[in-house]
């Protein structure tokens, strides 16, 4: 019986897990979704076979990635967007369509060989992007634990790579009112729902006013 561990902390890998357990019966997972719940002395005494970091937002040490048998799930079609705020990233550029790409870990961001990537679209507020993202990263798991992989090398001369949005990105200036088309705005808003620092404005005494719904009247 191989022993499959899953660390998150994000509610939509986290369906993917429970999914897997619930599907493959054959396997002994461990789901780890919460930060303040993880340690390497866990990862050591469960021994995994395989570990799924999906929706893991910090560095991995490197002995743990040589060690064991890590992979990740980026909602990116990979080697495009690697970095933070993916979908943010994508979505902010007016990008359309996206992919789920499952891939080996290794020492970079987002770089390691791709096991599997699915086309994905981004239209529709953040909880549907995560429902879409949720069915197809089953999916695609599903299909690895029990079939194998190959793996295939990311092309690095077409990569491109975005930071980790802040929350002080999440402000609709006076600027971009007066200038940005209101499909920009719309986007900006809809990427920003919950559980992302929400879209805002400021009013003429710096107070906050928070956004977090929208639609464009044609």
């Amino acid at each position: 019986m191989k022993n499959i561990l899953c660390i998150t902390y994000r509610s939509w890998a986290t369906k993917i897990y429970d999914m897997l357990e619930q599907s493959l019966p054959e396997y002994n997972f461990k789901i780890i979704n919460n930060q303040d719940l993880y340690s390497e002395d866990i990862i050591k005494s469960f021994k995994p076979d395989i570990i799924l970091w999906y929706g893991w937002s910090w560095i991995i040490p490197p002995n743990i990635v040589e060690q064991y048998e890590c992979l990740c799930l980026h909602p990116s079609a990979l080697p495009k967007y690697r970095g933070g705020s993916p979908i943010q990233n994508q979505i902010i550029n007016n990008e359309k369509m996206s992919a789920v790409t499952i891939f080996k870990m290794n020492d970079g961001i987002d770089t390691g060989d791709i096991i599997k990537q699915v086309p994905m679209l981004l239209e529709g507020n953040i909880q549907e992007i995560f429902n879409r993202m949720t069915e197809i990263g089953f999916i695609a798991t599903y299909d690895l634990l029990t079939n194998g992989y190959s793996l295939r090398k990311q092309n690095n001369n077409k990569s491109t790579y975005f930071s980790r949005r802040k929350p002080t990105d999440s402000e609709i200036t006076v600027n971009e009112i007066l200038s940005q088309p209101a499909e920009y705005l719309y986007n900006k808003i809809r990427m920003l729902t919950d559980p992302y620092p929400n879209a805002y404005i400021k009013d003429k005494n710096g107070q906050k006013v928070y956004i977090t719904n929208a639609y464009i009247k044609k």
